[in-house]
């Protein structure tokens, strides 16, 4: 457990991505899951960064095409190759 919690504090320290940027993609990435605690706590530590409700807002709609995109995706296996 403690070699994860390192793990994890690394992947949200400030790099190639600002923490706001950071938080945002874990944002994201709660809202395709969906995990309710993960958003909340990401979306708290976004708006700690600075992220504002412009890019949170963003941020669900690019989720939302991604799990939509799945779906469509995923839905063309329901039919042959003949269609």
């Amino acid at each position: 457990m403690k070699s994860f919690w390192e793990f994890d504090k690394s992947a949200f320290t400030e790099g190639a991505l600002t923490a706001a940027q950071t938080q945002i993609v874990a944002v994201a990435f709660a809202l395709t899951t969906p995990c309710p605690y993960r958003t909340e706590i990401h979306t708290k530590a976004a708006r700690d960064a600075g992220a504002t409700d412009a890019q949170l807002t963003r941020a669900a709609v690019v989720a939302a095409a991604m799990r939509a995109g799945a779906a469509v995706t995923h839905a063309s296996h329901l039919f042959g190759a003949d269609t």
